[in-house]
């Protein structure tokens, strides 16, 4: 019989503002096990862990490890009773090797000094024993993000860690570093650890874990035997309705180009070419999908287009006109529209209402105002139908949107970018770190949008389902290059697109000619 190590119990959390995150949640984990923990945005499941792992206090319940109240007072006595926690976002200092950052926070010392060698010792011993296979002497800045996503989770195998929680640890995965991935845990598993596996990807869900305990809008739905369970019957426990996971396109009537791209560089700080001499056209109706490694100029192309930064050569047209030198908001007059890689840096102001976040991009022109004065009635019917249009979530429109979960601010920006007007969309990570149910909705708000309103799409995502099943056309970028392209996205597997992100598999510009 499986031994029970740990156990919330009857978890109730409240916010000063009276937002009930968590109630009297109940669910335990066994010694050896991986666990999944799901729900949408919202749900609960970062104030659960939150709880765990000592940067929150409930109002009410307990958390006992092996039986006994644990008392848990803050992140450093959780860590030393054997919890650790991956993040999604890596907590890394980019100019640190390797042993210096796993020992970060705990450096062993010698008459008063920090003891590198016996640094680079434990490093070694921690990577050789569960075969990592990571240089405790390289810097973090060289590593690959599969290699950054095994140095933290040495970070935290280093302090003791038997508890381990992993918060979407493939999200910036390929599929074969997330397949190596899967084949350390298990491993670990094997080796008496036990995991928490917080992922909104259904199917890895079912690869990885052994059961899943849901949660939705703050209550535990109860945990289950996955083994019984498809992906449809998780979905619709999460969202409380059935969810199309995998959806049927029209195919695409292009038009003319509306963008335009040709020989673009953009050199960083670093004198490092980040793009370098990038040439496609997006027309009409299409949507173009780029896959690639985190970090391969993705964002670098998104901040280009969008006027966010500057480039050293080559053209940009939009619509005809040139953007070399215009800034965003004069690009977004020429027809951009912009879903921003972080929603809450770029894509929301989290003080303001979702009326004022909807209408920020439009408060000047023609119906918006009254003279010298908002239309203050006009706005907010506008943002009671797009609220209803594109199902957010909220008490009202004048809600601070940082009160909403995620997805629903996820759905505010998009409702905003979906409805400027313009005819080239840059959807940049349009899914990242939301529920099945927000992303849904969005994917099929993408494609749509071509289809019936005639949009140019570029849609960059981490995603690789999402960017196979919503782009017409597809590129592949490695070190700032265009290394593949598949006139038919549907056409490509996983595995094959994995090849050409991690530089296992390249075209020639010769395979290339006339695709692009």
């Amino acid at each position: 019989m499986a031994k029970e190590i740990l156990r919330m119990e009857n978890i109730t959390k409240i916010y000063d503002n009276g937002f009930v995150a968590n109630k009297d949640v109940t669910f335990w984990l066994n010694e050896g096990e991986i666990l999944a923990l799901a729900g949408e945005n919202g749900a609960g499941k970062t104030t659960l862990m939150k709880v765990l792992f000592g940067l929150e206090k409930p109002q009410t319940g307990k958390v006992l490890l092996y039986g006994e109240d644990a008392n848990i007072k803050n992140t450093l006595d959780a860590i030393g009773k054997g919890i650790g926690m991956v993040h999604q976002h890596f907590m890394q200092v980019p100019s640190l090797t390797v042993a210096e950052n796993v020992l970060l926070g705990i450096e062993p010392m010698k008459n008063g000094l920090f003891d590198f060698d016996k640094a680079v010792e434990m490093t070694r011993e921690v990577s050789e024993k569960y075969n990592f296979h990571v240089d405790p002497l390289a810097k973090i800045s060289d590593l690959s993000v599969g290699q950054k996503q095994k140095v933290e989770i040495m970070k935290v195998l280093i302090k003791g860690a038997k508890i381990i929680i992993m918060d979407e640890p493939t999200a910036v995965l390929t599929p074969q570093e997330t397949d190596e991935l899967f084949e350390q845990l298990l491993r670990l598993r094997d080796d008496g650890h036990s995991f928490i596996f917080i992922s909104h990807k259904l199917e890895e869900v079912k690869r990885i874990c052994s059961r899943i305990t849901i949660l939705r809008r703050g209550n535990c739905l109860g945990s289950y035997d996955l083994s019984d369970m498809s992906e449809a019957d998780i979905s619709r426990l999460m969202v409380g309705r059935d969810v199309v996971l995998q959806f049927e396109k029209e195919d695409p009537t292009p038009g003319d180009a509306i963008i335009k791209v040709k020989d673009l560089v953009k050199i960083n700080a670093d004198g490092k070419r980040v793009l370098d001499g990038l040439s496609f056209n997006i027309r009409a109706g299409e949507v173009i999908g780029i896959a690639g490694v985190e970090g391969n100029g993705q964002s670098e192309l998104s901040d280009v287009l969008s006027g966010m930064d500057g480039f050293a050569s080559g053209t940009v047209e939009l619509n005809g006109q040139s953007i070399e030198g215009k800034s965003v908001f004069e690009i977004r007059q020429m027809g951009m529209a912009l879903i921003p890689e972080d929603r809450m840096i770029h894509g929301a102001a989290g003080e303001m209402s979702i009326c004022d976040n909807i209408i920020s991009d439009r408060y000047f022109k023609p119906g918006y105002k009254k003279g010298m004065f908002i239309n203050k009635k006009y706005i907010e019917n506008v943002a009671d139908e797009y609220i209803k249009e594109f199902q957010i979530a909220c008490d009202n429109k004048k809600q601070a949107v940082r009160y909403l979960s995620g997805g629903n601010i996820q759905k505010v920006v998009v409702a905003r970018e979906f409805t400027t007007g313009g005819n080239f969309i840059i959807a940049n990570q349009p899914t990242r770190g939301i529920d099945v149910g927000a992303a849904e909705m969005i994917r099929k708000a993408i494609v749509r949008k071509s289809r019936e309103e005639g949009t140019a799409t570029l849609l960059i995502s981490a995603d690789l389902n999402e960017v196979l099943g919503c782009s017409d056309k597809l590129f592949v970028m490695r070190k700032g290059k265009i290394v593949a392209v598949f006139p038919k996205a549907s056409e490509v597997s996983e595995a094959e697109l994995g090849e050409y992100m991690l530089g296992l598999k390249t075209m020639t510009e010769k395979d290339m000619e006339g695709l692009l």
